[in-house]
């Protein structure tokens, strides 16, 4: 098998568009693809996770570790898709490659995931206004302290073929960096459509099957995709081994929220609890009458409920069948946009509003500018569905909405958040429960916690 990263210069030098039309290349090559991402987004893996028809695994040392991310990576890479694992992986990288956690440390960046797996890197940098620069710019970049190996160089924003030829010249006339593999002219490939978390919600319709196809012939005709497949490493798979908790959780069945208005998951929380013997159900909110049968818990996670209230608030079936749910005391976690579903409504940026379950008895309103965006780490304060007073969770919180008003006394503050590179300051309170219902903006990371997942698994098992 082989396997490398994607990383880039900076944030914008076109990562996630090569990425994707490099993966939409490979599979028209008939290879398998195993995609993954460096950190905490949710919005590039869902359309990686399209284009490679493979679920999309988060590398994210800060949440996780790095043993989590080794074992991830080697058992994503041999899960089998019709009886075969994949051809080759390919991970994507984060901001700049050398941007992590903090300033002073490269901790968490797209360098250190290809150190601690052992994987050659693409880089990619916009070449726009340069020439000879360019090649000063990668210098830099290949011999920063601690670099890991750069098997490519890939050049961006190139304003016409010739252009990139210089740019090209410019590289290969210093003996000491990586072979050139093309460059892309700007506006050759279509430019995906954005929204305020950056690309717009999965849809196949917006990445439609003829988009996936010019990327793919885009990428094809700019980069010379033999030299990065035989510049790519050799990775031999391990034994697989198991990412869940002992078998002593209780075998259960959870409903899992997935349509358009809710799909962001970390693809190993899911995994995880398959692992650990739980049947998984997903369900429409939008689509479907009501909750399927039968199921011991509901989770919901995030997305753009914002984007679909209309038609939420229209399928009073489906809330009403989520109100009795919760009313019977079985455990239902919703995180983010599950939160903001949970709750009496939602109030868009137009300032219309949209009833929502009731069973959180705030309202959400939108804005215009995201509320909280980082890494967080959440203390149990008080007992929860994932587990005793003292346990530490680890996740992320990106939103544009809040809450309206104060939240009632009956509803346990379970909680206390620390945000921020150092986890310092003050502590907020949230992860608000009752009875069975946990609801948070948080997006915590729960499948490398094992006593997490385990107390998530027995609390669902005990209702």
């Amino acid at each position: 098998m082989k396997a490398f990263v994607i990383g880039g210069t900076s944030s914008g030098s076109g990562k996630t568009s090569v990425t994707l039309g490099l993966v939409a290349a490979l599979r028209k090559r008939g290879l398998i693809v195993q995609t993954f991402k460096v950190g905490p987004d949710f919005l590039d893996p869902t359309y990686l996770r399209i284009v490679s028809d493979r679920a999309c695994y988060n590398l994210d040392l800060w949440m996780t570790g790095d043993s989590y991310v080794k074992e991830l990576f080697f058992n994503a890479a041999a899960e089998e898709t019709d009886g075969s694992p994949a051809d080759i992986c390919i991970v994507e990288g984060v901001m700049g490659l050398y941007d992590g956690i903090r300033a002073d440390s490269e901790f968490g960046s797209t360098a250190s995931i290809a150190r601690i797996l052992d994987l050659p890197v693409f880089l990619l940098s916009s070449c726009k206004a340069m020439a000879r620069s360019f090649a000063a710019t990668v210098s830099g970049f290949c011999n920063f302290e601690g670099a890991p190996e750069v098997c490519a160089v890939g050049a961006n924003m190139a304003g016409s073929v010739r252009h990139g030829e210089i740019v090209g010249a410019a590289i290969e006339s210093i003996a000491s960096l990586p072979p050139f593999a093309g460059a892309l002219v700007r506006d050759v490939i279509p430019e995906l459509p954005s929204r305020h978390l950056g690309l717009v919600s999965a849809d196949t319709e917006l990445l439609s099957p003829e988009l996936i196809e010019q990327l793919a012939i885009g990428i094809e005709e700019a980069f010379d995709i033999d030299l990065l497949l035989e510049t790519a490493k050799d990775i031999e798979l391990p034994i697989r081994s198991e990412l869940s908790c002992d078998d002593s959780s209780l075998p259960v069945s959870i409903g899992i929220a997935m349509d358009e208005a809710f799909h962001f998951y970390y693809p190993d929380n899911l995994k995880a609890l398959l692992e650990a013997g739980c049947r998984l159900v997903e369900f429409s909110p939008l689509a479907d009458s009501e909750i399927p049968e039968n199921v011991d818990g509901l989770y919901f996670g995030g997305g753009y409920p914002e984007c679909k209230a209309a038609e939420l608030a229209a399928n009073t079936s489906m809330l009403q069948s989520i109100r009795e749910f919760a009313g019977s005391g079985r455990v239902v976690y919703a995180e983010c946009g599950g939160l903001m579903y949970m709750s009496e409504g939602i109030r868009t940026l137009e300032g219309d509003e949209y009833d929502m379950c009731g069973i959180f008895p705030v309202r959400v309103g939108m804005l215009s500018k995201f509320k909280t965006l980082g890494y967080v780490e959440a203390e149990i304060l008080e007992d929860n569905i994932f587990g005793e007073k003292g346990r530490l969770l680890r996740g992320h919180e990106y939103h544009y909405s809040e809450i309206i008003g104060d939240v009632p006394d009956s509803w346990k503050q379970t909680f206390g958040l620390r945000f921020g590179r150092d986890m310092y300051g003050e502590i907020r309170g949230e992860g608000f429960s009752k009875d069975g219902v946990l609801v948070s903006y948080l997006h915590a990371n729960f499948a490398a916690n094992k006593v997490a997942l385990k107390g998530l698994i027995d609390s669902i098992g005990r209702r």
